[in-house]
């Protein structure tokens, strides 16, 4: 049995150890809670702040600015964590060692955090698209969009129906990406079936006319027609032309109306195509469904 006998002295000697321990610790634990909360308010402004004044930076590159602004929130978080931490008794020699051994756990834990962030390192210094690239990564679930933000983690971009995707950045980088509006131009074809007995070099006068005088289709090269096939009297015409990536996505939904509608004008049964098929890019290729805008200025 305990011999130890809750006795009013014994009470009292407890309060007064809880009243001296309050006094000690409380004003530290306060005081640390203080700090933490005004240094959390103060990493949200000051990462607010720098990318406002990053985006007013022209010579700052849009890629990284969501990262750097990142960096100054999580940098002040540390430090603030840090000076809380000392608030309180804890020494900041053992507690730099604590938290490098927790990081390697974190990071052994984390491994597929931690290629995020590396493949995102990769995407800003390769930089296979930029922001406001129209861009399809080939993975087992596929993404087209409109790149709009690259981030320390994951990158968003924003489908033609208006859709944003988290997408992770180590998935975009594991896998091919299809960059639809680097280059200053891309490759439209278009192949025309025409009837037996179809004028050949008249069809090709009325579609050249329409496509020298459309100010979307690039003039260098010029477009070409050509006749690809003959099989039992009807003859198979392509046409190629080149276009800036802001005007693909409009050919290629106007194209076959427009050149059905020219043709049968000018020729009635003669010219009337009987077939019209998109060859390159292929029907899957999502660019024809851009909008408009996308692709930035030619």
């Amino acid at each position: 049995m305990d011999n130890t006998a809750i006795t009013p002295r014994n009470l009292d000697a407890l309060a007064s150890l809880a009243w001296a321990w309050s006094l000690d610790f409380l004003p530290r634990i306060v005081s640390a809670a203080v700090v933490l909360f005004l240094g959390l308010l103060i990493a949200r402004w000051a990462s607010r702040l720098s990318g406002r004044l990053l985006v007013r930076a022209a010579h700052v590159d849009p890629m990284i600015r969501p990262i750097l602004a990142s960096a100054v929130r999580y940098a002040i978080v540390l430090l603030v964590s840090v000076a809380a931490l000392s608030q309180i008794g804890v020494q900041t020699a053992s507690l730099l060692a604590v938290l490098g051994a927790a990081g390697l756990a974190i990071g052994l834990a984390l491994q597929g955090t931690l290629s995020n962030i590396a493949a995102g390192i990769m995407l800003i210094w390769l930089r296979p698209f930029r922001i406001g690239d129209y861009v399809e990564v080939v993975a087992g679930n596929p993404i087209a969009g409109t790149v709009r933000e690259i981030g320390l983690f994951a990158s968003l971009i924003e489908t033609y129906d208006g859709i944003l995707v988290f997408a992770p950045n180590s998935t975009i980088w594991n896998f091919p990406v299809r960059n639809h509006t680097r280059n200053q131009r891309r490759l439209l074809s278009f192949t025309v079936g025409l009837p037996e007995g179809g004028e050949f070099e008249r069809a090709r006068a009325v579609l050249l006319q329409w496509l020298v005088a459309d100010p979307r289709v690039s003039k260098t090269p010029p477009p070409d027609l050509f006749v690809d096939r003959l099989e039992g009297g009807e003859s198979s015409v392509v046409c190629r032309l080149w276009a800036a990536p802001i005007h693909v996505g409009d050919l290629q939904r106007d194209w076959i109306a427009e050149a059905k509608a020219r043709l049968t004008a000018a020729g009635a049964e003669a010219l009337a195509p009987h077939r019209i098929v998109r060859t390159v890019p292929p029907d899957s290729d999502p660019s024809r469904l851009m909008a408009p805008e996308v692709g930035g200025p030619e």
